[in-house]
């Protein structure tokens, strides 16, 4: 059984197709230019604002209701527990998928589409990279060819930032990720300060892992979220734009002696193709079978991409 195939008697979802998703966009009104939306795209990952428009307002729409929802809750649940906490802890999306399928675009417009709710609420994006184990540490474990793979991340560190955030703590520190030096940056540090609402994208947020036989409890980054989306698209095409991307990064960002990629820059066309080849192959499409795709029953919201980059069904989880 296939759950996610659209006409699976026992799917937990409801499938669209973009046209039709578009019809719930209603009244929502369309807050962001031509010019603001090619600024959030990514390198490689095409959007316009007819994307926006199709896609977006709709999924703001949506978003706008589990917001309010989960407000109307919390207020609830002061009622009858006779408290008086001052302010809800903060609503957080995940946004889970493969490398170069458009998670950070995906991000960053509905980031500026929520921040421009008629209630202004505060909207901040964090991104798993920082949290990965720093180089040396990797090299020293033998895990830089498992790098994005979930035990290269310091999952303590993800689970107490997570945590601090739901639990309302201010001036919460998430460390920064370089992708010129390929690492994190040693003492840099991103503050967020009790957001209305968290983004949190990254490779494998939606990810598990065993169960505990005692029963004892072992918490999942997913068991923070209020909301979580899973950015999705056929394996041949999620290579094709890998390796696109990595052909322009070599004529681009990898040209930086700084980079930690810059050898490649130095390659023949054909040596540095094999170079990115290899490293789909050996490092992110491994990734994407063995931790990635699995977490995508998960979601509750799907997006699947066709050729051209742009979403053309939506899989919303059933209530």
């Amino acid at each position: 059984m296939d759950q996610l195939v659209a006409n699976e008697k026992y799917s937990p979802y409801r499938f669209f197709s973009a046209k039709d998703w578009a019809h719930f966009r209603a009244d929502t009104p369309l807050t962001l230019t031509a010019e603001e939306v090619q600024r959030l795209g990514s390198l490689h990952d095409r959007i316009d604002l007819e994307e926006v428009t199709r896609i977006y307002l709709a999924l703001s729409r949506l978003l706008s209701a589990h917001v309010e929802t989960s407000q109307q809750l919390f207020r609830q649940r002061q009622l009858f527990f006779r408290a008086n906490e001052a302010r809800k802890t903060p609503f957080i999306i995940g946004i889970a998928g493969s490398v170069a399928v458009g998670k950070s675009t995906t991000a960053r417009v509905l980031k500026e589409l929520m921040r421009r709710w008629p209630s202004s609420p505060k909207v901040d994006l964090v991104t798993t990279d920082g949290f990965l184990y720093p180089n040396e540490i990797l090299r020293r474990d033998n895990l830089m060819e498992r790098k994005g793979f979930p035990d290269s991340y310091d999952v303590g560190a993800l689970l107490r930032f997570l945590s601090a955030i739901k639990s309302g703590v201010p001036d919460v520190r998430a460390p920064l990720y370089s992708h010129l030096t390929y690492d994190v940056m040693p003492g840099e540090f991103v503050t967020i300060d009790r957001p209305d609402i968290l983004i949190f994208e990254g490779l494998n947020v939606l990810q598990t892992r065993d169960l505990p036989r005692d029963g004892k409890f072992v918490p999942f980054l997913s068991d923070f979220f209020d909301f979580s989306i899973f950015i999705d698209a056929e394996e041949q095409l999620i290579h094709d734009w890998y390796i696109a991307r990595f052909m322009r990064l070599r004529e681009t960002a990898f040209r930086d002696p700084a980079s930690f990629f810059h050898r490649y820059s130095q390659l023949s066309q054909n040596a540095a193709r094999a170079i990115g080849e290899g490293l789909w192959q050996n490092i992110n499409l491994k990734n994407l079978r063995e931790n990635i795709l699995p977490t995508r029953p998960r979601a509750d919201l799907i997006l699947r991409k066709g050729p051209d980059h742009f979403i053309q069904e939506v899989a919303l989880r059933k209530l």
